[in-house]
């Protein structure tokens, strides 16, 4: 597993126990989901931005140029 995303795996995984305890309490419960999904959904970009870069800088590493004999 990539380094950079054992941090981003890290907040999913403390966001989604926080919206487990907001499970058991009703008070707050709509404002704090959509807080809680927006968070996720922003993880979620910034992983995808991450493999993203990985992809492009391996794929500008790949050599197209042919050499004749």
């Amino acid at each position: 597993m990539p380094p950079e995303l054992i941090a981003v795996l890290h907040f999913f995984g403390l966001l989604r126990s926080r919206l487990q305890a907001l499970r058991e309490s009703d008070a707050g419960y709509s404002t704090e989901t959509v807080i809680v999904t927006a968070l996720l959904a922003g993880l979620a970009l910034t992983a995808v931005g991450i493999i993203v870069a990985k992809v492009v800088s391996a794929a500008n590493g790949i050599s197209t140029s042919t050499t004749g004999n």
